[in-house]
């Protein structure tokens, strides 16, 4: 039998044991569902009446019970389906994000529990209860942890949720995420969040009887085993701060959680003011900067050189770094000492994978830098005119790129590519 049936099968018997002796019946958690959505007309929803500045808001009669209701599970629909910007509507017309139904879900811990980040902050915004409860007296911290939503319990952890509450069933978040969990990246960054957030990390399960170290080498987890054996036998470091700059710079995960753990100010400097995010970003140590995103880290951190942890990553084109840096919300405007966004340095260095993914962003691709150059400009006069350069012109010029744009001396891209006999390039300008 392998290992997530074995958990599986555990946590029927615990079930059984508890009902058993409870005279109780059933306490199956709800399968998730997705609820079709039904449209205001002849549901008694109040009509949103029109805002200042376009916005909606509730007509002044407070809704009924009824009305309350019908906006209630409406919203939980559009939770189910990850529906933000309905959602948000939703909560401007009196939806309540703490509502529950009759298995005890409401749009706050569905966000939990899916790992859904944009909706657990758009309800945490407008009261969620934090410490709230799901059908098996669980918090939304522990159904994250045991889907393995490090992101989700990194925020819910900065919220202050109760860090060590215990379920129904015996088990506290660390718990869940190990021995409910399995032995993967996503649940390796989730138990080192907690690790940095402070929970317990050597309580027995009353149920399992066992530690979280002690599961992960039931379980065979060995990649969660090597990281409890880390954070559970480490010294506290002497200094936090020098500590998280080091692991960030050498890509130690685990030091990264242990030092925060430890106190480490988040945004420590270093004698060229790069933080620890700026440092992993730098170096290209994902694992690590993933640990530092859940966990608050500033994406927009300033250094001597007017790099941030965004801006670093079109230099190295890292395309995970940059996965790993989008849940932190980065400011793209940001610009780098030479007045470029990030696609700029991506284009001449011939980071075709990085522009693929960056196209699909927000960012400005027809920024001009100080010397005159978008990106496009750069990947014809600073690029080679090989096959990554030629991919970077059709994928800027797929998204819509302004081919006409010249440099500073009325020169266009498609010139450039004519005076360097780049054929292919050319040949796209033209199209």
């Amino acid at each position: 039998m392998s290992a997530r049936p074995r958990a599986l099968a555990a946590l029927a018997v615990a079930i059984a044991m508890i009902a058993s002796a409870c005279g109780g019946g059933s306490n199956e958690r709800p399968t998730p569902s997705t609820p079709a959505d039904s449209s205001a007309a002849g549901t008694g929803t109040p009509t949103p009446q029109p805002g200042p500045a376009g916005t909606e808001r509730p007509s002044a009669r407070p809704p009924s019970a009824a009305e309350q209701a019908t906006l209630d599970r409406r919203l939980r629909a559009a939770a189910w389906a990850d529906d933000v910007p309905r959602a948000r509507r939703l909560i401007r017309q009196g939806a309540d994000v703490n509502a529950k139904d009759d298995t005890e879900q409401s749009a706050y811990l569905i966000a939990t529990s899916e790992g859904y980040l944009d909706l657990l902050r758009l309800t945490l915004r407008h009261g969620a209860r934090i410490d709230d409860k799901d059908s098996w007296n669980g918090t939304g911290l522990i159904r994250a942890a045991e889907r393995g939503h490090g992101l989700v319990v990194g925020e819910l952890l900065g919220a202050g949720i109760d860090r060590d509450h215990v379920n129904r069933i015996g088990y506290q978040a660390i718990h869940e995420a190990i021995w409910l969990g399995e032995d993967t990246p996503a649940y390796a960054t989730t138990v080192r969040v907690l690790v940095a957030g402070g929970v317990e990390l050597d309580r027995r399960s009353p149920s399992a009887g066992l530690t979280p170290s002690e599961m992960a080498r039931e379980r065979g987890y060995s990649r969660l085993a090597d990281i409890m054996e880390t954070v559970t036998t480490a010294e506290r470091p002497s200094d936090p701060d020098r500590a998280l700059l080091r692991a960030a710079e050498d890509g130690d995960a685990d030091a990264v959680a242990l030092a925060l753990r430890a106190g480490a100010d988040i945004e420590a400097r270093d004698s060229n003011e790069r933080t620890a995010l700026l440092l992993a970003a730098t170096f290209d140590r994902v694992a690590a900067a993933q640990v530092l995103v859940a966990m608050g880290a500033d994406p927009d951190a300033l250094d001597d050189r007017h790099d941030t942890p965004w801006l670093v990553t079109g230099v190295t084109g890292s395309v995970a770094m940059l996965e790993a840096l989008l849940p932190a919300n980065p400011d793209l405007t940001i610009r780098n000492r030479f007045g470029g966004l990030s696609p700029i340095p991506a284009a001449e260095r011939g980071h075709a994978d990085y522009i693929r993914r960056v196209v699909r962003t927000d960012v400005d691709l027809d920024h001009v830098n100080d010397l005159g150059w978008t990106a496009l400009l750069e990947a014809v006069i600073l690029g080679d005119g090989g096959r990554d350069h030629q991919e970077i012109a059709r994928l800027l010029l797929d998204a819509g790129v302004d081919r006409d744009i010249a440099d500073r001396d009325g020169v266009t891209a498609l010139q450039h590519a004519e005076q360097r006999g780049y054929t292919e390039i050319v040949r796209l300008l033209r199209g």
